[in-house]
């Protein structure tokens, strides 16, 4: 299989799986899908949607989370790990929202990625889910997935975004990420799958015989 034949096979299957892309992690505006993106690195998705609500109840816009001590915030959200990491970004990403976009989260990538606690990748989810601006946040699974599919042979996800955005038509990138961390978890995951056994790996590489491994920085 050509690559061009692999990707127009995985937009393709990847549409009939996942005609719905609803965004995983519980939110109700830009700030509180800007909190929760930040709270799930290293956390499951599942766990973030259990601690929000109780976050929420404490603060749930910036000017008052600002106004929250960081040791409530934390008390908060230890179950997701690296909490006094975590609990200090959010109370210092909330002044600095207050103090200088006037409450708002900024509608600008680099102004995002000045945040505490904010890095590309959770930039890039706010602005495509939160936004609508095209946008391919590349996490560790995607980057697995795509190396498994022959998409990139990046060592990071830096380079594995840049791969991706040059294969996949821009229109679709939103949507595209999510649909392709749905299909990671169900049949790719990386237990479960070695990139000889889901359907998509199959398909993309009928012959391959050996465990794909992936490559990291």
């Amino acid at each position: 299989m050509l690559k061009q034949e692999r990707v127009d096979f995985i937009l393709q299957r990847l549409e009939e799986l996942y005609p719905e892309t609803p965004v995983p992690l519980d939110h109700f505006d830009a700030y509180s899908l800007l909190v929760a993106v930040l709270l799930s690195a290293q956390c499951t998705d599942e766990r973030v949607n259990q601690i929000t609500p109780a976050l929420w109840e404490l603060a749930d816009n910036p000017y008052d989370m600002a106004k929250v001590p960081v040791e409530k915030i934390q008390a908060v959200i230890r179950p997701c790990g690296l909490s006094p990491q975590k609990s200090k970004a959010i109370q210092k990403l909330s002044e600095i929202l207050v103090n200088e976009y006037h409450g708002q989260v900024p509608e600008n990538m680099a102004a995002l990625e000045t945040l505490p606690g904010v890095g590309h990748k959770t930039a890039s989810v706010v602005m495509a889910q939160s936004f609508g601006h095209p946008a391919f946040p590349v996490d560790t699974h995607i980057h697995r997935l795509a190396q498994r599919w022959g998409l990139t042979s990046g060592k990071n996800v830096t380079q594995t975004e840049k791969d991706l955005k040059r294969v996949f038509p821009r229109e679709k990138w939103n949507k595209l990420h999510l649909q392709i961390i749905f299909y990671g978890r169900e049949f790719c995951s990386a237990r479960g799958c070695d990139g000889t056994v889901c359907e998509i790996c199959t398909t993309c590489y009928p012959s391959r015989k050996h465990p794909k491994k992936t490559k990291k920085a």
